[in-house]
């Protein structure tokens, strides 16, 4: 059971797990320039990489030149308080993910919860983003219908065996339905894997499994299509991007999970591949484009859902760690974007001025982080760069 407090430490993103393995230190990487580029190694640092890029186009136009989504998470109180945030997201994205109003339950002085109370629904922030994104003609995304975090106060002293079916098909029903026909996308059921926890199955331990089974991410999906009947839905999970033991038995976790919402004839059209890289990490390209591969060979489609690179064990430099960042984005899109399979891409964010890394992985030199498409000013940086050259030399879909 998710107590009260650990909701609360979890307002904005989860800040566990984001990724597992050793780190190289800073001390290394100013030592180590550069690595070998080879079919298991990708750069680190190289001084002489171009990040060269034609000029005049969006991101959003250059992704839709290859038969590409691109998009990008913002929350209601960024959004609705800054129009100049509001604009460069409108210029550069067709899609729009709201990082917090669909969500059970984050609450702000700004941001008021979608479920405050056990029969009380409030959709301020929703409605204001689904609002905005049909202003700009952007794509709206569902984040997320059935997640054990970001749970409701009320949550644990309501919720039990008895009625926790209840409780989610009436969650599914009255947030889905409410958006019915203005949602690309949902993710339906978010984060249900942790091989680390024992089970057979890989399945996460939480109050959705105690109280219903392994049945409850089935249902989830029926309830949803019903509800949304022209949604894509996505089982969306982090943790599948590098190749250390943990993650490969994620991947197997979930290629299990996919075989059987797809033997069962579960209304599950995609997966999501949250993506948060590290600037210090390598990534392994043939064995990220064979688990895609293994992805689509199902007739699943994969959407990209929360790119970003956390650089806070990154140089001090901001020329070295913006060059690290770019490319730890460009090495990593020009390995998923080989998959055709791949429809979207969305940043977790799109300026450094709104990123959940600085509270939740802030770098110890106090130096703020700079993880994303944009600076704190809203202009492009070299991650900007590298995601533009990677949707230029993409295969068009």
């Amino acid at each position: 059971m998710v107590s009260r407090s650990q909701n609360k430490l979890m307002i904005g993103r989860r800040e566990l797990l984001l990724g597992l393995g050793s780190l190289a230190s800073v001390g290394s990487l100013t030592r180590c320039k550069s690595i070998r580029q080879s079919n298991s190694i990708q750069a680190i640092d190289d001084p002489k990489r171009d990040f060269a890029v034609a000029q005049g186009a969006s991101l959003k136009e250059r992704a839709a030149a290859k038969g590409l989504i691109y998009g990008a998470e913002s929350r209601f109180p960024d959004l609705s308080s800054n129009p100049a945030l509001g604009t460069r997201f409108a210029q550069e994205c067709a899609m729009l993910v709201p990082g917090w109003g669909l969500k059970w339950f984050v609450s702000t002085p700004s941001s008021p919860p979608l479920c405050p109370h056990p029969h009380q629904f409030d959709f301020t922030a929703g409605d204001w983003m689904a609002d905005f994104a049909k202003t700009h003609r952007l794509l709206f995304r569902g984040h997320t219908l059935i997640w054990h975090i970001s749970l409701p106060p009320w949550f644990e002293e309501t919720v039990n065996r008895q009625n926790a079916q209840q409780f989610l098909v009436r969650h599914i029903k009255t947030v889905a339905g409410r958006y019915a026909g203005q949602m690309h996308s949902w993710d339906v059921v978010n984060e249900a894997i942790a091989t680390f926890q024992g089970r057979a199955d890989g399945l996460r331990k939480t109050p959705w499994l105690k109280f219903l089974g392994p049945k409850y991410i089935d249902l989830a999906f029926r309830i949803a299509a019903v509800a949304d009947p022209k949604a894509m839905l996505l089982y969306n999970e982090y943790g599948l991007s590098y190749d250390s033991s943990d993650e490969q038995a994620k991947r197997r976790a979930v290629l299990k999970l996919l075989e059987g919402l797809k033997s069962q004839g579960t209304p599950c059209h995609a997966l999501g591949i949250q993506a948060h890289l590290r600037g210090n990490k390598r990534i392994n390209p043939q064995s990220l484009r064979k688990f895609l591969r293994d992805v689509a060979s199902m007739g699943f489609k994969i959407l990209i859902t929360e790119l970003d690179v956390r650089d806070d064990k990154l140089p001090l430099d901001v020329t070295v760690r913006d060059r690290m960042v770019a490319q730890a984005y460009e090495d990593y899109l020009s390995v998923v974007l080989d998959e055709p399979a791949v429809i979207a891409v969305v940043t977790w964010g799109f300026s450094d001025r709104y990123t959940y890394l600085s509270s939740f992985h802030p770098r110890s030199d106090g130096a703020p982080v700079r993880p994303l498409p944009l600076d704190a000013d809203f202009k492009p940086k070299l991650a900007w760069n590298a995601i533009a050259r990677a949707f230029d030399n993409a295969p068009k879909r």
